[in-house]
Order: C-alpha cells, then sequence, then structure tokens
C-alpha cells in the first residue's frame, strides 16, 4: 500500500459533479486522515435542533447560528464538539477536554464540564454524526474528481451563515476554483 499524505485538517469541498445527496455542496473538515481511512464533519449543515435542547451545558458556548449541525450520515446518534482556542497549537499548552486537530481547531470532549472550557474557547460547533471513509476510500473520490482539497481556516468552523460557506471557501481560493463558486445550483436552468 502506498503512504497516504495526511490531509487532516484540510477542507473537502463537494465538487458539483459529486452525485451522493448526502454530500451535495458540502464543505467537510477532516478530522483525521491516514492509511487506515479518514473521519471529518460536514460544516454546512444546520439542523432545527437547538444545542440546549440535547447538550444544555453547551449551548452557552456555541456561536451563531446555535443549533446542532449535522456532521455527516454517520452515528446520526452521537455528538462531535469541534472547536477553535485562539492560540491553541501544541498538545501541552491545550486546555483540559480540548485535543488540537489542526492549527487552532480541535474537539471538545463533551464529557467535560462546560465550564472547564469556556473561558479558553474561541468558538464552538456541536456535530451530530460525521463522515467517514475506509482505507483508500476517500483517495479514490479525489481520483474520481469528486472533491477540491483547499485550505481551511479557523473561521470556517463557525461561520454564521453555514449556506453560503460552500461559495465562500471556493471564492477565497487563488485558481480557477474560484469561478466554480459562480456555479448554478441547477445547471439546467442556465
Amino acid at each position: 500500500m502506498t503512504e497516504v499524505s495526511s490531509l487532516t485538517g484540510r477542507l473537502l469541498v463537494a465538487t458539483p459533479a459529486l452525485a451522493d445527496p448526502n454530500f451535495d455542496r458540502a464543505v467537510v473538515l477532516l478530522l483525521d486522515h491516514d492509511e487506515e481511512g479518514s473521519l471529518g464533519v460536514v460544516l454546512n449543515r444546520p439542523t432545527p435542533v437547538d444545542v440546549g435542547d440535547i447538550l444544555e451545558g453547551w449551548a452557552d458556548l456555541t456561536g451563531e447560528p446555535g443549533v446542532v449541525f449535522q456532521g455527516g450520515p454517520v452515528s446520526l446518534d452521537s455528538a462531535l464538539g469541534v472547536a477553535v482556542v485562539p492560540g491553541g497549537t501544541a498538545a501541552e499548552a491545550a486546555p483540559p477536554g480540548w485535543r488540537p486537530v489542526h492549527g487552532a481547531i480541535g474537539l471538545v470532549d463533551l464529557e467535560a464540564p462546560p465550564e472547564l472550557l469556556a473561558s479558553a474557547l474561541g468558538s464552538l460547533r456541536i456535530f451530530a454524526g460525521y463522515a467517514g471513509w475506509g482505507p483508500g476510500q476517500l483517495e479514490d473520490e479525489l481520483v474520481d474528481g469528486a472533491w477540491y482539497v483547499v485550505e481551511s481556516e479557523p473561521g470556517d468552523v463557525s461561520s454564521p451563515s453555514p449556506e453560503r460557506l460552500w461559495r465562500e471557501v471556493l471564492r477565497r481560493q487563488r485558481s480557477e476554483l474560484a469561478m466554480v463558486a459562480t456555479y448554478p445550483d441547477d445547471p439546467s436552468l442556465n
């Protein structure tokens, strides 16, 4: 098997050609990527469920919109917390209950008392479920042209307008990808 170059911390942006409705115009933050597979969360799928309805103690720490996001089609009954800790890059300097993933972005232990992290968090999102790929599966999808791989920014995790994130991420690229942001929702109407 060939060595996998880690994409942890990068964004997968669905191409217009991706036919899976679970990922239509999805922006996925990869939380883990290695030879054993990949795991990420879809950043732009808010649900109508308020965080306070399922994780009351964490509701005050989440940004707008203060709802649970559907992180992907896998394990929708589980919750993941992804947070930005300003200046948080080294595991030894990380606040208790937060594990760095990439730069200032990390995972929150939702079993920890929220007040333990309250002063350290810059932003927090709660996700129901995740997106997962087995060994080599994501690499095959990349070869097939299903995803663009781009750098993430800490603000992507807490975008106050998640419905615009797909276009915003593409628009900030310094290549022909910026043009893809103008791709119509329904090309047949073009």
